[in-house]
């Protein structure tokens, strides 16, 4: 992995709004060359794996209550201003996923863009790892499905028409105003839904990742971010709620919280804690699953809710029509 000395700078060709603000600390790019397989399985709850692509590790938006923030310890990096500052480029990805396709392409029901990062981060608009990743899927005929707070999508769009794709645009707050204090560098929500609208005018199945809602803070948002995604043209849309796993993210998250909205941060953490016996640490993914707390419980009655009045598709798992085939196949799993 080396350093990038003079990396390209996509601020110098598309707007803020397009592609999000650029961090205020200094970013710092690194090329790693020697990647193996690029599909990981990410666990999702019991019986649930997902099988993701992510062409980039660490994430410019800077989200402070990104739940992959801890993966950016396993570089020997910090979890807090490292993980939007000093970002990875996977730049053999696309080879990397032709070869994992060769060996599993009839084992997979569909890709998803990214898991433990934006696909549409602003330095994809030079390195287009994830616009030449989709063209191998439609060199396999894979199915995909792309979560991403980002305009930058549209720019894939004849890409993106030629798959069996989804496009869910994680959008958790209607406002910029109520945005800014927990996405410090993402495109505001505004530039999201009209970027939907265009994908969803293209005849993209589109959907409204409701990610993550913050007790305390943003579950008013509910019915107005699916009544707006509706009228975008999304069919499809999910919630989850805010997920913190490690000491790092919950450190980070506090602080930033105190320092960006010190008039509420007492309401959010203190409704987090009572929900988490103390601490921020998310429930389990049964508990998750099942509701059995009493925040998780009303957010999700009042989800359900406006899903059915607004009229949403559950994001089924699909399952792909497989040929019997007389080879067999190797494995990365």
């Amino acid at each position: 992995m080396r350093q990038v000395t003079n990396p390209p700078n996509p601020y110098d060709t598309f707007s803020s709004e397009f592609i999000g603000e650029p961090p205020a600390a200094k970013l710092e790019i690194y090329e790693e060359t020697n990647t193996g397989s690029i599909i990981s399985k990410s666990y999702n709850g019991p019986d649930r794996n997902r099988l993701t692509v992510n062409c980039y590790r660490g994430c410019i938006h800077a989200c402070t209550y990104c739940f992959a923030r801890r993966y950016h310890e396993f570089l020997g990096y910090g979890a807090g201003t490292d993980f939007e500052t000093k970002i990875v480029a996977k730049i053999n990805a696309p080879e990397a996923l032709r070869r994992d396709l060769r060996k599993t392409r009839e084992k997979i029901d569909v890709l998803e863009f990214s898991f433990a990062t934006d696909p549409y981060i602003p330095i994809e608009a030079n390195y287009e790892l994830t616009r030449r990743c989709l063209e191998v899927c439609v060199e396999f005929k894979i199915p995909v499905a792309i979560v991403t707070k980002s305009p930058l999508v549209t720019r894939d769009i004849e890409i993106i028409k030629k798959l069996d794709a989804t496009v869910f645009f994680s959008i958790p707050f209607l406002d910029k105003e109520s945005s800014k204090p927990f996405e410090q560098f993402t495109p505001i929500p505004d530039a999201r839904f009209r970027a939907m609208k265009t994908i969803a005018g293209e005849g993209i199945t589109t959907g409204l990742a409701l990610a993550p809602v913050i007790p305390g803070y943003n579950e008013s948002h509910i019915p107005g971010l699916l009544e707006k995604a509706r009228n975008c043209g999304a069919s499809k849309a999910f919630m989850s709620m805010l997920h913190i796993d490690s000491d790092s993210i919950e450190n980070y998250f506090v602080k930033k919280t105190r320092e960006n909205v010190p008039s509420k941060a007492d309401k959010i953490i203190n409704t987090l804690k009572r929900e988490r016996s103390g601490r921020l640490q998310h429930q389990t993914f049964a508990e998750r699953n099942t509701g059995q707390t009493q925040q998780w419980k009303a957010v999700t009655d009042l989800f359900d809710l406006n899903f059915a009045r607004f009229g949403f598709e559950k994001p089924e798992r699909k399952k792909r029509d497989r040929e019997e085939k007389t080879t067999v196949q190797g494995s990365l799993f």
